[in-house]
Parts: structure tokens; C-alpha cells; sequence
């Protein structure tokens, strides 16, 4: 999206419409002063273009998506100075011929609209020729009309997806300055080599087509940035792609490859490496050459184990291993210090290595769907760890979460669920930092009292266990925003109470507290008074008391007879 500058200072009108609008305060003369640039009319329910909007001929930014606005009114052709419009997500039938006249226009926005005979709609688009970015997704386009190619030589975004592109016009060679397109679902087989002549191109996106192959020529994109070829049919990457030397995205995830071409190092910029959900079997050795990636994704590609060259991956940040063959957890992982991001799910890992502890800078890890016998206690010592899976959707289930869980200070989001842990330890309690707790469909049947010291829990999933009751002072935790309790057999908590919400759970424990506490203080009057009055138990104590008294009396006067004895 193009920026519009405005002032720094800002206050809000409410037009006639009722729609809220910015206006800029400048150190102008009064007529100029109360000039109106940016309006978002958004999501309003307008059926039409509100005649008072198009009467604000200094407007420069209008945003009029998600309505139900039909048609587009000639007087659109006053807004001489509106550089960026916004009309997706409407009911747009047709375009007038007077949107041609917004000379100055350079961002424009027709998506998911209803235009009948769409390619002829678009008349009126090809004489926009100031437009930088033009979005036309979703119009069930079966063709790119040759005059926005022709005509629309200033265009430097084209957003595309969603139509029924299988060509693109030879004329599209005219769009020199181009240097984004976005072609996501359409009917492409191959890589329109029309773009291989578009020098300036930085980002591609042919995402989810049904493209069998990339032409040699795509060489000739040396300004190539990012590339997006996930979910198509390639079997192949031709040497040619990686002449591409300023690539530094590349997606071909949902493919059918089974190798990597050795010309892969040459990409010495690459930092995010998409392969997952392709066969590869084998990690391609020549990955570890690649010592500039940060994010690499290997999901579900067939592997048991990593190379060795894998520990020269020195820079990378994010590794996706998930959903593969691993008994054992690769030891090469644990040279890799700079790592944040690390998912094993669904693996075949039964232990943790002590050398995890390695990882000092890792935020995130992903173990569920494992086959652990026991708590993984080496997790507990990744001191920098922020969020942790260790649910259990198929397999092996944990029965015992293990103590030095209370080690982790910096865990903000613990998930447990789907497990058979029948008690929380106390030091549950010890994670100050911890945003949410998920131990949804487990066997708990209670939760210690430490987990009220979790000051900043904002969920805790606690669906499907065996609890009947909560702990008291469970109303104390501020921030709690999501407390399900279904399929509970709870008593106190009622489930009637529960059902009502965490409001109603906390004046149901605070009711609870004040009962308790009065009850006290009956019971230490009742007890007292008893024992003034010697009544019930405390009868004795009278008799005791006389008892005590007599004898102190006696010796008293044995006392006395001595003394007088001694006179």
C-alpha cells in the first residue's frame, strides 16, 4: 500500500453520513485549514458512494472496502486529487467510465467484486496511467486485457491471484517497472516466461497452480528477491534459478521433489528455504553450504536423520523438522546456538539429550506428538525457553509432569493436553511469566494451590479432566480471560456456576472465602465462650480449677501454722 503523509497533528469530524474521517490541522487560511485527505468509510453497510464524500475534492485517500456499494457514481471524477482507492470486497457490478478521469490515482483496489464480463469491465483501469499498484483478485478473470498491459506502463504491483489465468499478454513486456506480482491460484502449467523479461521483478508469487516446470530464462531476473512456488508440480529446480543471485526467499514447499540441485550454495544471500511436504528422504548435504539461511522448513520430507553439514547452518533461526521419521533426536541440532525455533512434532523421539541445553537462545519448541515414556526433563533446562508443546494428540500419553518444570521463568505458554497427568506439581507455580496453560483432556482430578501465584495466566484450558472442585483462590489471578471447564465433575464450584463464566466462578470462591472466614471466627467465639463458662468439654476444668484452688489454700495455711510454731 502507497503511504499517504499526513501532519502530525490529527482530530476527528463526523461527516453527515456518520462516517469519522482525519483531518489534518495546518497553518493555513481559514478556507484551507479544514481540508479532508484520508477517509476510511469501511465496513459500513453503504449501497452506495455517499454523495457528500464525493464533494471533498482535496481527498487523497479513500477507503470504501467491505460494503454493499453496486455501482460507482460519475461523480467520482471530482476527486481529482485521490491518489489511493479502495473498493474491494463490495458488490461492483461495473465501472463507470468517469473512474478513468482520477488522473492522479496511483493505487487501486477492485477485488472480489461481481464484474460482469470482468476483463471488459476494466475499460476504465487501462487509462489510469499513473497507477503504481492495481489489485484485481478474485474477478474470475480468464484473460489479463492487453490494454492494461499496454497502457498501464507505471504499474509496479499487480496482485492477480485467485482468477482463471492459464497466459499472460506478450504485451505484459511493456510493464518495465514492475517489480511485484501475484498470480497465486490460477491455471498457470508453466512459469509465463513473459516475466523472465520483466528486469526489475523482485517478488513472484505462482503459489498453488499447476506449474510442471521453470524456463531456463528465469536467469535473466537478477533483481529477484522472493519466489513463491509452493503447491505446485515441479519435480525439478533447473541450475538456472539459482543464477538468481539476489534471492533471498524461496518457497517450493508441496511439491514433488525428490533432490536439490549442487548449484543451490551459489544463492550466498538465501535466508528463508521452504521444502517441505516434498520427498526428499535424505537431507540434501548441500544445505550446510548454505551458511547464510535463517529459516529453513523440512516438514514432512521423508527424514530419519541430518548430516553432518548441517551444523555449518550456523546463522539459522527457525527449523521445522516436524512431521518426519526421527527416532532419535539429531545431535546436530544441538550446534546450532543461534536457534529460536525448533518443531520435532510428531516424530518418533522417546528421549531428550542432555546437550540440548545447548540451545540458549531457543524461544519455542515443539515436541508433541512423540513417543516420550517419561517427561522430557532436559527441556526444563532451556533457560530462555518461551513456549513449549508437549501435547499428545496420537501415542504415547505422559502420566507426570516432572518438578524442574518450575525452572523455565521465561515460559509463557505451556501446552500439556491430550496426556493422562493426574496432578500438577506445586512448582507450577514458580512460572511467573506464564500467559497460557493448556492441560485440556487430561486425568487431573486437582490443582495445587500454587497455581494461583500464576499473576499474569490469561488461559487455562482445563476441559475434559476428572476435577471436582477448584482451589479457592484461584479468583485471585487478574488477568484470566479463558477458563473452560466442560466435561468436569464438578461439585464446588457447581457446573451450573461454572457454565456461567469466570465472573461467576470468582463471586462463587470469594462467597465461598467470606463464609469460611466467618465461620472461623463463629467457631473461635463459640469456643471461647465454652471455656468461660466451663461448659460441654470444659466441664472438667472447673472442677480442676476448684481442685487447684483448695490445694493452694492448704499449703497456705500449713504454711502459717509453721510460722507461728516458730514465734
Amino acid at each position: 500500500m502507497l503511504s499517504v503523509r499526513f501532519s502530525n497533528i490529527v482530530t476527528s469530524l463526523y461527516l453527515d453520513t456518520g462516517i469519522k474521517s482525519s483531518i489534518v490541522k495546518l497553518d493555513l487560511p481559514r478556507e484551507l485549514a479544514n481540508r479532508i485527505l484520508f477517509l476510511d468509510s469501511a465496513d459500513r453497510q453503504l449501497l452506495t458512494i455517499p454523495s457528500d464524500i464525493l464533494e471533498l475534492v482535496e481527498l487523497e485517500e479513500l477507503h470504501l472496502e467491505k460494503n454493499l456499494i453496486q455501482t460507482i457514481p460519475s461523480e467520482i471524477k471530482h476527486l481529482q486529487n485521490l491518489k489511493v482507492l479502495y473498493l474491494h470486497d463490495n458488490s461492483i457490478e461495473s465501472l463507470c467510465d468517469e473512474l478513468s478521469e482520477l488522473k492522479n490515482l496511483l493505487s487501486l483496489d477492485l477485488s472480489n467484486n461481481p464484474l460482469t464480463r470482468a476483463a471488459g469491465s476494466l475499460w476504465a483501469v487501462s487509462r489510469l496511467r499513473s497507477l503504481r499498484e492495481l489489485r484485481l483478485y478474485n474477478l474470475n478473470l480468464g484473460e489479463l486485457p492487453v490494454q492494461i498491459c499496454k497502457n498501464n506502463y507505471n504499474l509496479e504491483l499487480m496482485g492477480l491471484s485467485g482468477n482463471e489465468l492459464a497466459l499472460l499478454p506478450s504485451e505484459m513486456t511493456n510493464m518495465t517497472k514492475l517489480r511485484e506480482i501475484y498470480l497465486q491460484r490460477n491455471r498457470f502449467e508453466l512459469l509465463p516466461s513473459v516475466l523472465c523479461q520483466l528486469p526489475d521483478l523482485e517478488i513472484v508469487d505462482l503459489e498453488q497452480n499447476a506449474l510442471g516446470a521453470i524456463p531456463d530464462e528465469i536467469a535473466s531476473l537478477q533483481k529477484l528477491k522472493k519466489l513463491f512456488l509452493a503447491s505446485n508440480r515441479l519435480a525439478l529446480l533447473p541450475d538456472s534459478l539459482f543464477k538468481c543471485t539476489n534471492l533471498i526467499v524461496l518457497d517450493v514447499a508441496n511439491n514433488q521433489l525428490r533432490k536439490l540441485p549442487r548449484s543451490l550454495p551459489a544463492l550466498t544471500g538465501l535466508v528463508e528455504l521452504g521444502l517441505s511436504n516434498n520427498n526428499l528422504c535424505v537431507f540434501p548435504p548441500m544445505l550446510g553450504k548454505v551458511v547464510s539461511l535463517q529459516v529453513l522448513y523440512l516438514k514432512n520430507t521423508g527424514l530419519r536423520t541430518l548430516h553432518s553439514q548441517c551444523t555449518n547452518l550456523r546463522e539459522i533461526r527457525l527449523l521445522d523438522l516436524s512431521q518426519n521419521r526421527f527416532s532419535t533426536f539429531p545431535a546436530e541440532i544441538c550446534s546450532l546456538v543461534n536457534l529460536e525455533v525448533l518443531s520435532l512434532d510428531d516424530n518418533r523421539l522417546h528421549e531428550i539429550p542432555a546437550e540440548v541445553k545447548n540451545l540458549s537462545n531457543l524461544k519455542c519448541l515443539g515436541l508433541t506428538g512423540n513417543r516420550f515414556v517419561h517427561f522430557p526433563e532436559e527441556v526444563c533446562f532451556l533457560a530462555s525457553l518461551e513456549k513449549l508443546y508437549l501435547g499428545q494428540d496420537q501415542g504415547f500419553k505422559l502420566t507426570t509432569v516432572h518438578k524442574s518444570i518450575g525452572l523455565l521463568q521465561n515460559l509463557r505458554e505451556l501446552y500439556l493436553e491430550n496426556n493422562r497427568f493426574e496432578m500438577l506439581p506445586a512448582t507450577i507455580g514458580l512460572l511467573k511469566n506464564l500467559e497460557i496453560l493448556d492441560c485440556h483432556n487430561n486425568q487431573l482430578f486437582e490443582l495445587p494451590n500454587s497455581v494461583c501465584n500464576l499473576q499474569g495466566l490469561k488461559k487455562f484450558l482445563l476441559q475434559c479432566n476428572r476435577l471436582t472442585c477448584l482451589p479457592d483462590d484461584l479468583d485471585r489471578l487478574p488477568t484470566l480471560q479463558a477458563l473452560p471447564l466442560e466435561e468436569n465433575p464438578l461439585l464446588d464450584p457447581p457446573l451450573e456456576v461454572c457454565a456461567q463464566g469466570i465472573a461467576a466462578i470468582n463471586r462463587h470462591l470469594q462467597e465461598k472465602r467470606r463464609h469460611k472466614a466467618l465461620a472461623t471466627k463463629i467457631q473461635a467465639w463459640w469456643r471461647g465462650l465454652m471455656v468461660r463458662k466451663y461448659l460441654g468439654p470444659f466441664k472438667e476444668l472447673k472442677k480442676d480449677k476448684k481442685k487447684g484452688k483448695g490445694k493452694k489454700d492448704n499449703k497456705g495455711k500449713k504454711g502459717s501454722a509453721k510460722g507461728n510454731k516458730k514465734k
